[in-house]
Order: C-alpha cells, then structure tokens, then sequence
C-alpha cells in the first residue's frame, strides 16, 4: 500500500469486546476492518496492514481531505459497531444484502464475489457434494455460513464450525480438525495461489458484492459514494482490482460501472 506521507493512518490492534465500549479516535475517520482477511485487509510481514480495501478506503479519506485509522474487529462484531457509532464505517469483504439494507446504509458496491470451497489437495474432496457428513469451516455471521447453513440438508453437510477470519480457519482445515472451508472466491484464491496442499475446489455462486457498511441513513455514506464514482471514472479502482488479484477487471463488474447506491425494498 502506498501512503501518502499526509496521511496518518493508525493501526488499533485491541479487538473490542463489548457492544458498549467507546473509542478515543485520533483520526477523523475510524474505519472497522477484520484483519486477517486476505487479501482486503491483513498484516504483512512487516507488520503493516494493507489490503485492497486497505488502499481504497485510505484513497477515499484523501480525497475527504480526512485522516483514518483502521480498528480491528471480528467480522461478526463489525455490524453492531457501525451501528452503535463506535466506528465511522466498516469494510472486510461485506456483502450488500436486503436483509442487511434493513439495518444499516452501503455506498455502491467495488467487487463482485461468490463462495467457494477450499480443501486440502490430499483430502481426495472435489465438490460441495464431497463434504457429506463432514465438518465445514465457515467464517461467523459471513454469507458463506448463511449459505452453508440453509443448504445443511441439501448437502448432507456434517458440523458447522464457526471462525474469526481465514487464518485460524485454514490452521484447522491443515491440521484435520475441519474437512472443507466454505468462504469468499477472491480470498481464497489469492491465500492457496503459493499453497499446493489446498485447493479451491468449487465456487459456489451467489452472486455477491461488497461495499462499504455505514449506519442507517448516515451522511457519510453519500460522500464515500461519489467519491467511489470518481475513483471509478479514473480507473483506480480497476488499477487495485489489477495489484491485488494480478487480472483485470471486467468492464461488467462493479470494479469499473458506476453504479447506484443500494435501497432497502
């Protein structure tokens, strides 16, 4: 991620534990982001957070004329945060969906994703079909556990184990504790690309995309958006699409069209 020296972005590590605990923010903009979710937003060797939503949101405030900082939060904590004001926004891959339209506020949507599975190459797994009666790791309150969830009986599926983030995710599925990984293509392509004992094994279409989440009604969220339409116009955003994912965007996607901001129905 290249920053401009300007602006200061700082790193919370604390993970917030409760829904009442309140920030002394330093930055104009704090923004909620699950670290650890590769490749949107986790630590390099060094230690700095980067990411592509890392380097969007980070362009965005520069264009506010704002500073940010990112506070770490278990994906699952980032909805009530936004929503009590704890947090300004929050990224981390996060799927517009009407039942979240309901409750909380999203600029127009950057990427377009489905789920996938992901095994270990010796597990002899080829399919979704292949995890009957096996144990299936998901990422909590994620649409890859809603989708595991309602589709249990369909697929035989085995235990629902419930995790924070790809990395202790993938640690189990390794060590034989879970049998498969049901999460978002992008970051599980990107994860096992250098990794030849996993597998992605079948993207399971859902036809997401992800945006920014703010809270309902919040101003914020039509200033992100035009901003998005500029960056969009620019060819940022498909210059990030390029960095982090080594392809192009389609000129179909949400990548590279402006598009409108969601509405509840």
């Amino acid at each position: 991620m290249r920053t401009p020296s300007f602006l200061k972005t700082t790193i919370l590590t604390a993970v917030l534990a409760f829904a009442g605990t309140s920030l002394s923010h330093a930055a104009d903009l704090s923004v909620g982001a699950n670290i650890g979710n590769v490749p949107w937003e986790f630590q390099d060797e060094t230690g700095k957070t980067v990411g592509f939503e890392v380097d969007l949101v980070t362009e965005v405030a520069k264009r506010l004329g704002k500073s940010v900082e990112f506070v770490n939060i278990p994906f699952n904590g980032l909805f009530s945060a936004v929503q009590s004001g704890r947090i300004n926004m929050a990224v981390s891959s996060i799927t517009i969906t009407p039942k979240r339209l309901e409750s909380v506020t999203f600029a127009q949507p950057y990427y377009d994703s489905d789920q996938s599975l992901t095994v270990t190459a010796a597990s002899g797994i080829a399919d979704v079909a292949g995890m009957k009666g096996k144990v299936v790791g998901v990422d909590t309150g994620s649409t890859g556990d809603m989708w595991a969830t309602e589709n249990t009986g369909k697929y035989g599926l085995g235990e629902i184990r419930r995790f924070e983030g790809l990395q202790p995710a993938m640690l189990d599925l390794v060590a034989g504790r879970i049998d498969g990984y049901i999460s978002d293509i992008p970051a599980l392509q990107y994860y096992v690309k250098d990794k030849p004992n996993l597998k992605v094994v079948e993207r399971i279409p859902t036809g997401e995309k992800y945006s920014i989440m703010f809270n309902k009604g919040d101003a914020l969220a039509k200033q992100v958006n035009d901003v998005i339409t500029t960056l969009k116009g620019e060819g940022y955003i498909a210059k990030l699409h390029q960095t982090w994912f080594g392809a192009k965007a389609e000129d179909t996607t949400s990548t590279v069209k402006v598009m409108d901001m969601p509405a509840a129905k």
